[in-house]
């Protein structure tokens, strides 16, 4: 009997190694072929090639594979990237992601350049200037974007619903981001939250406090419409300031040990008081935390269109090289256990956008309109 177990157990193991093995044997020749293919396009492409920008377009490759969040960042676009974390920076002042090889627009942010053109949340940017966009990965789009300041650039959108291409000159500008925004409409305290950054919950509390100041305000709107989302713990902070327990958000990654839950804490910045969250398909990531908790514990109304669907959290890990790689290492859940990803939050009343010349904050804002005329019954 004994003699059995030691042959099955030796069999098990050889079998083991040799899957490992075989594995490791397979890989080993997806190199091979890629050193192959490498040295033939070195040897017989038409043209001249860099061969380091078409490393660098593999690495980028392989990341832009897993998801659309991923991508690798040369040490100069990591050093942009650094510098435009600052709140200021020039550009035309849209979020951008990647959607089945074409960029598509996240969000535009308020007042900047773009935003006043008309360009929307989830057009696709299929030309810049004469290049198509196509077949570029995201850093080299949003490379060709960049330019100097009061410099024109041509940019060629497709608008789903619309046939005919979009075709819209745009004057680059500094981008100077406000993430708070607030003023006090009738009786409603109305607060603009266009991203989440450092000091945004800050920013938050104290025009509640400033609006407490004014008088007896007992119904506010949290407009969340166009913002692309930022600091994970600011999304929650801000949702913590509506709610007196429960869960707030959850990230599941791939190791189990970083699996985490953060919970609300007792005090309800507003008192109980009557809100309305404003989202579109502009709002994403921390925007889709706060609207997906507050409507999850029944908090607060949803009012406008579908969310993004970006429910997933990218760490920003250096390399050698002094570039650095955007990867994604784990996803939000809300407290009702759905995931965000690719799916989004929907509102309790869905109210479209009305017309091309529909501008947030403006007399064309038919969702605040809404949104405000509902406060008054």
């Amino acid at each position: 009997m004994k003699k059995k177990i030691i042959i099955c157990s030796f069999i098990f193991f050889s079998t083991f190694i040799n899957l490992g093995y075989s594995t490791n044997e397979n890989i080993y020749k997806k190199i091979d072929l890629f050193s192959e293919v490498l040295d033939k396009i070195n040897k017989e492409y038409v043209d001249e090639v860099n061969q380091s920008e078409m490393m660098d377009s593999a690495v980028n490759g392989v990341l832009q594979s897993l998801d659309p969040y991923s991508s690798y960042m040369s040490p100069e676009m990591y050093e942009d990237m650094q510098t435009e974390t600052s709140g200021e920076f020039g550009g035309l002042g849209i979020e951008v992601g990647m959607e089945a090889g074409v960029v598509k627009v996240i969000s535009p942010i308020d007042n900047s350049p773009a935003y006043r053109k008309g360009i929307k949340a989830g057009d696709y940017i299929v030309k810049i200037n004469d290049q198509q966009v196509q077949g570029k990965t995201l850093s080299e789009a949003v490379e060709l974007m960049r330019g100097p300041v009061n410099s024109d650039i041509e940019i060629t959108i497709r608008r789903p619903g619309v046939k005919k291409a979009l075709v819209f000159t745009i004057t680059r500008e500094i981008i100077k981001i406000q993430s708070v925004k607030t003023k006090l409409i009738k009786n409603v305290g109305y607060i603009r939250l266009t991203s989440f950054n450092e000091n945004s919950s800050n920013q938050v509390k104290d025009k509640i406090k400033e609006f407490k100041k004014k008088g007896n305000i007992q119904k506010y709107i949290l407009d969340l419409r166009n913002n692309p989302g930022g600091l994970l713990s600011q999304a929650i902070k801000i949702s913590d300031f509506f709610l007196n327990y429960g869960e707030i958000v959850s990230t599941k990654s791939r190791k189990s040990f970083e699996n985490r839950k953060w919970f609300a804490k007792k005090g309800d910045i507003i008192d109980g008081g009557t809100l309305i969250v404003l989202i579109n398909y502009g709002s994403a990531s921390a925007s889709e935390i706060v609207a997906g908790a507050l409507k999850d514990h029944k908090r607060a109304i949803l009012i406008g269109e579908d969310t993004y669907g970006k429910g997933s959290v990218q760490s920003i890990i250096p390399l050698k090289n002094k570039g650095a790689i955007r990867l994604t290492v784990s996803k939000y859940y809300l407290p009702s256990g759905k995931s965000i990803s690719e799916v989004g939050v929907s509102p309790d009343i869905e109210i479209d956008e009305i017309g091309d010349e529909f501008r947030i904050d403006t007399d064309t804002d038919n969702q605040l309109k809404f949104a405000l005329k509902l406060l008054e019954d």
